[in-house]
């Protein structure tokens, strides 16, 4: 249709000009046809960009119902779009954390497969950023009551999901809290109230003496004063002015995208406490903030017209343009900058409940645990690995309390020791975060976590596996002053010799023990387990087993009581092809 207008401007315009057929006022009918097909096309494409978006975001909901929810497992055009695939694709924010963290690591909290990338739906820094703390840091039985009271509430609004999953082209790369933030809170560069009512007096006299000059014929000197007073004011704030609108110069479409999340969580009214509070924290003197950023938006959208080579010429100088949106956005700055800051955390906050809100809409199997404020304790039944495809986990119960600190797991290679550390430090990681846990019953008390089951070397900083170890056991033990701490030590101090990993292992978790801390300990070495014994009843032994069927290790990844008979580390050399 724009081509076929395009031809009929052409043809009418040689009728006009050429034979004088046709008056040249009909040129404006095609002009104005092509201009509304234009606007046309562009909601168009709009909608089906849109469209494109909403598809992904339910494929993506399909892939994690359907376990293949992993970086590149998501087909057609989820595996095309910012919504089919995980943030930490892209820009990984949270794929390189902090190595020493007490459990990031060992559980797959971030990365490829994590369950960061299961759970996040999150489009801005903000929420990664919320949803990342709430996995790295236990919360209070009082807050994980609030969250999970939230999480049920938003569990069915779905709508709210979708509207925030397809807002904008590519939120999370325009929004950036940290800039929004030190803006808002930075110390205010134009603060004179006398200086802003006089720049639009400075203006008008030196529109006035040109207007007398060459309209009445008056006096020129009339217009070298009102230009000199002018000049002398824009110069005065010109450093100011100027350090104004290159703080504002790119973030437009960060600042409209920002108002458009606004405007859409304004609408929503909830009914529980968190989410309560957190639709106050987005109120601001009787105003939505949706508003008041797009009053800012409109503002530096005027200020970024005298860019214009023509009105920057001419209209700019004169109106004293910049400086007088200079003066305007500080203002708008020193009444909101602060709240910037507040707005952000609420609406990360929002985007974490709302991450974990679509994970208990898809696992509605999956129930809140019960968070006990007296004692030390976990107590998982038929406890299952939420990263695990649904057909492949198989449930396992156990119950730490001050009765029975310690379990010690033996069991030979690949017969699921460390997935079940994993199992059990993952699932307390969603309880403390105030989420759903893949169990069929789970019952805890607050916890800080501490696990060894991936300590690596390091070639930067020159320590050894062992060492790094050491080191990781030092910080569980520094943990155990501030609260309880439930441990998870996989193959403990196996990197040195016989002796001296029996000695310092039973030191460590005796130490452990002795500071009212509860956990469980993998090992192949089972004079470790003799440990059990001399601890008896605050500790327990337990194995899992496995039998050589039609030549292949067979593994039931089930938990029994009692220490392993038998050891399969021969059987596994011979069946790959070694001569043992």
């Amino acid at each position: 249709m724009r081509l076929v207008t395009g031809v009929v401007f052409f043809g009418m315009a040689w009728l006009a000009v050429g034979p004088r057929v046709i008056s040249g006022w009909w040129l404006l009918l095609p002009i104005a046809i092509f201009i509304v097909l234009v606007a046309r096309h562009e909601r168009i494409r709009a909608l089906g960009r849109r469209t494109q978006r909403a598809a992904a975001f339910y494929e993506r909901g399909l892939a994690r119902i359907e376990d293949r929810w992993m970086s590149g497992a998501i087909a057609g055009g989820a595996r095309a779009s910012p919504i089919g695939r995980s943030h930490l694709e892209t820009d990984r924010p949270y794929s390189e954390y902090n190595p020493s963290h007490p459990y990031a690591a060992d559980l797959d909290i971030f990365g490829k497969g994590s369950l960061f990338e299961l759970l996040s739906l999150a489009r801005t820094r903000s929420g990664e950023g919320a949803l990342a703390g709430w996995l790295l840091a236990p919360a209070s039985p009082t807050e994980i009551a609030k969250r999970q009271d939230a999480i049920d509430e938003l569990r069915n609004s779905l709508d709210l999901r979708e509207d925030l999953a397809i807002l904008g082209e590519d939120v999370r790369a325009a929004i950036h809290p940290e800039w929004m933030n030190r803006w808002g809170t930075r110390p205010r560069l134009l603060e004179s109230r006398a200086a802003r009512a006089v720049a639009p007096m400075l203006s008008f006299l030196m529109i006035a003496s040109l207007v007398y000059y060459w309209g009445f014929y008056g006096s020129g000197w009339f217009v070298v004063a009102a230009f000199s007073f002018g000049g002398a004011f824009a110069l005065h704030y010109r450093s100011r002015v100027r350090e104004v609108t290159d703080s504002v110069a790119d973030p437009v479409k960060d600042l409209q995208i920002f108002s458009l999340l606004l405007a859409r969580l304004e609408k929503e009214q909830w009914k529980t406490q968190k989410l309560v509070e957190l639709r106050a924290a987005l109120n601001t003197q009787g105003r939505p903030p949706s508003k008041e950023i797009r009053k800012l938006v409109l503002m530096i959208e005027w200020l970024n017209s005298r860019l214009n080579p023509a009105f920057a010429a001419i209209g700019a100088p004169l109106l004293l343009w910049g400086t007088q949106f200079a003066f305007a956005i500080e203002q708008w700055r020193s009444q909101h900058g602060t709240a910037i800051g507040r707005w952000l955390d609420a609406i990360g906050e929002l985007e974490a409940l709302c991450s974990l809100s679509a994970y208990a809409y898809e696992h509605p199997d999956d129930p809140f645990p019960e968070i006990v404020e007296s004692g030390t304790r976990v107590e998982g039944e038929d406890l299952r690995h939420p990263l695990l495809p649904a057909a492949q986990c198989v449930a396992n119960t156990i119950r730490l309390d001050r009765d029975r600190q310690l379990l010690i797991i033996s069991g030979s290679n690949m017969s699921g020791k460390s997935t079940l550390l994993r199992t059990v430090g993952v699932n307390a990681v969603l309880a403390l975060a105030g989420a759903p846990v893949r169990a069929k019953h789970m019952r805890l008390s607050s916890l800080a976590i501490g696990a060894t089951i991936r300590v690596m070397d390091s070639l930067q900083q020159g320590t050894s596996r062992f060492y790094a170890e050491i080191q990781r056991l030092r910080d569980i033990m520094e943990l155990t002053k501030n609260m309880p701490v439930l441990f998870l030590l996989d193959e403990i101090l196996h990197g040195t010799n016989s002796n001296d990993r029996a000695v310092g292992a039973e030191a460590v978790i005796r130490g452990l023990i002795d500071r009212g801390a509860i956990g469980l300990v993998t090992t192949h070495d089972l004079a470790l387990t003799r440990l059990a014994e001399s601890l008896a009843p605050r500790a327990a032994n337990f194995h899992f087993e496995d039998h050589l069927e039609n030549g292949r290790m067979v593994f039931d990844y089930r938990l029994h009581p009692g220490i392993v008979e038998k050891s399969n580390a021969l059987a596994l050399m011979r069946a790959v092809g070694l001569d043992v």
